[in-house]
């Protein structure tokens, strides 16, 4: 009975939490997750024409694919390659080869020698056989769905997907006979080569090279299928072009898929939040690109490519990395700050915002965004988690410079002060933000833990524990405003409408305005149906502020309505209109599925939900959050302190919590609901 009444309570709350904000807030669900984890849409029944786009990366390509399914189920299909080491002039950010193939450039399929589209033969008009979409799946690898006959005696699943270290993309067709007799199958031979010029390109000229990689004519029995595919490969200047074995591509693509899902897995009673952290994992881990810089992490979406930047993968992904315990996403985490720490300076000149092609340039268009105190928030926290005395002692160069520099712009009232921010203008952020001092304020409490764990001189630690107790209370008297009836912060000294980013002190355990900060964060000022508002009364939103404000809900103890709105939100990226990961931002971008996102998404849960916050290279404190409907949470297989470990929270029959640790054997902590506990490992 008393669960009874906690679950009514708990879907009160949720309800009330989403509905709060003026409006309805409600999800259709386009998508529906499977048993197999993937999600799929099922096209009969559901709103037509709908059009949506998904990025998918391989180490050296990465596949944009844009489709639209129009009222008669038929699909268009628009292919978008990215080749992040095959450069181009000028080499800039956005210097990446890419070309788009659409369904016409395909090779004519024939069925039993009519064409499968409408076309003109010798003259003669043919028309198509009747295809319908019936389905579309995403998991790593997109699969689409159709029936070419009427009685859905002819099916086709096409499979799209990158190779995963290949500069090539695959595209296969799998023709299934569900007819009582022999279907005659052909693929006509296609070659096509493109070639860039060499003015425009950076030791080319480079060549793409689109071909059938199994032509022919097959008699497909009842009961049988027929495979064919299609390659998209470039090729450098001098250069052989690879051997294909389309199988072999698509065996490794799903190894690399259930690789990733191995690792940290989240599981928990709802299916949702376990799928879309599930998805978010794994975009954040595939967008690493091998180039002659070392692997580089890059935000993608048509744009960032073989660069790095000091939010994206220093702040937002790299200490996430720390935890997932890949080896490909970790060693691009400390390639990112080695090539940082390449710029650093006895003049404390400012770091680039950006390091791009390859490593062979910079960007740093914005001036000091307050990069040095990103770089620094993410290299300790990510030195930290990583638990490898020798990485740690490597990236502590690059870290005590940050923080001087930080240290040495800061101004009279005792704030850091910056050119500008992340948004690099797009709004206003004066000339010291909360950010920037959010992010330093970190990074010194941080850097105190870490030079204790690598036993260095004591007075370093006192000193930044020092600085960051002065910073504390700067931020408060400096930021710490009534802003539009809230009593929060003011994102800089004249800032008088709410911003998103006042959830920033939240995320570095700054609770002082807790209260208040979330009453303005959850109000219709900044809530909208995509989540958090950049500023109040303005349209545009950027996800990454929702997935801080998220966690820092959490983490401050506000667990049944951030759950709420994390469920809301989680719904609407992972089954909704645009699926299936964290995107940029909109209207700019168009809500790319940036990689660095789905990282911060991950995020929520590890410092926000489980409340992890590394205090040494084998030590950790957590304040687990467990919602009140959930007897239980569990991360398992993390990789993260130099070992391999699983982490569960569960509640007892006398509402305590007990945190289970399990390596090699099990331990269990007890702890009263909203306490913090210490945990050596």
């Amino acid at each position: 009975m008393l669960q009874i009444l906690r679950n009514a309570l708990f879907f009160i709350s949720f309800y009330i939490c989403c509905f709060s904000v003026g409006y309805a807030q409600t999800n259709v669900n386009r998508w529906q997750i499977e048993p197999d984890g993937s999600i799929y849409w099922k096209i009969a029944g559901s709103s037509l024409p709908h059009t949506d786009h998904i990025e998918m990366s391989g180490q050296q390509v990465s596949l944009w694919l844009n489709y639209t399914v129009d009222t008669a189920q038929q699909l268009k299909l628009t292919r978008t390659l990215v080749f992040p080491s095959f450069r181009m002039k000028p080499n800039d950010t956005h210097a990446s080869f890419m070309y788009s193939f659409n369904d016409s450039d395909l090779p004519r399929f024939f069925i039993d020698n009519k064409p499968l589209t409408d076309d003109i033969i010798n003259g003669r008009r043919y028309n198509s056989f009747p295809q319908k979409i019936t389905g579309i799946h995403h998991n790593g690898i997109m699969q689409v769905d159709s029936k070419l006959k009427r009685d859905g005696t002819l099916q086709l699943k096409r499979y799209l997907y990158p190779s995963v270290d290949k500069p090539l993309v695959i595209e296969t067709f799998v023709f299934i006979n569900n007819d009582s007799k022999p279907v005659k199958l052909e693929m006509e031979y296609a070659f096509r080569e493109l070639k860039t010029d060499t003015s425009r390109s950076i030791n080319g000229p480079h060549s793409l090279i689109s071909k059938t990689l199994n032509n022919g004519v097959e008699w497909v029995q009842p009961g049988d299928s027929v495979t064919f595919s299609v390659g998209y490969q470039a090729v450098k200047n001098g250069m052989k072009e690879l051997k294909v074995v389309p199988q072999a591509e698509k065996l490794a693509r799903e190894a690399r898929v259930k690789s990733v899902a191995s690792l940290l897995q989240l599981q928990t009673p709802d299916e949702l939040l376990n799928t879309a952290f599930s998805f978010a994992k794994f975009r954040a881990a595939e967008s690493i690109f091998a180039t002659k810089g070392g692997l580089m992490h890059a935000p993608g979406g048509l744009s960032y490519y073989a660069a790095i930047w000091a939010n994206d993968q220093a702040e937002y992904v790299n200490p996430f990395f720390a935890f997932l315990g890949d080896s490909i996403a970790c060693g691009s985490a400390i390639n990112a700050y080695k090539l940082f720490a390449s710029y650093i300076n006895p003049e404390y000149k400012p770091i680039p915002s950006s390091i791009i092609a390859e490593g062979d340039g910079f960007w740093n268009g914005a001036g000091d965004r307050g990069d040095q105190a990103m770089i620094a928030y993410g290299a300790v926290r990510f030195a930290l988690a990583y638990g490898k005395s020798e990485t740690a002692k490597q990236l502590w160069p690059l870290i005590e410079w940050c923080l001087t520099y930080c240290d040495r712009k800061k101004n009279a009232e005792g704030v850091i002060t910056s050119d500008s921010d992340e948004l690099e203008g797009r709004f206003p952020a004066g000339k010291a933000n909360l950010c920037t001092s959010a992010l330093y304020y970190d990074a010194l409490r941080s850097a105190a833990l870490l030079s204790a764990s690598l036993q260095m001189d004591k007075n370093i630690a006192i000193d930044y524990q020092t600085k960051a107790k002065a910073l504390c209370a700067a931020i408060e008297k400096y930021f710490g405003a009534t802003v539009e009836g809230f009593e929060t912060y003011r994102y800089f000294k004249e800032n008088d409408v709410l911003r998103s980013w006042i959830c920033i002190p939240l995320t570095v355990t700054i609770y002082d305005r807790k209260k208040g900060t979330i009453e303005a964060l959850l109000s219709e000022r900044l809530w909208t149906e995509d989540g958090l508002a950049t500023q109040a009364g303005d349209k545009t939103f950027w996800d990454r502020s929702t997935l801080y404000a998220l966690r820092g809900m959490l983490a401050a103890g506000e667990i049944e309505k951030s759950m709420a709105y994390l469920k809301y939100y989680s719904q609407r990226r992972l089954l909704g209109e645009h699926v299936p990961y964290p995107v940029e931002a909109f209207p700019e971008g168009n809500q790319r599925h940036l990689s660095a996102e789905s990282g911060l998404y991950c995020r929520i849960y590890t410092e926000g939900l489980f409340g992890i916050r590394a205090t040494g290279l084998r030590q950790f404190e957590m304040t687990p959050r467990l919602p009140s409907n959930w007897p239980y949470m569990t991360l398992k297989n993390i990789h993260a302190f130099n070992t391999v470990f699983d982490l569960t929270v569960k509640r007892e029959k006398d509402r305590n919590i007990v945190v289970v640790v399990q390596k090699g054997r099990e331990k269990s902590y007890s702890l009263k609901e909203g306490e913090g506990i210490t945990i050596n490992l």
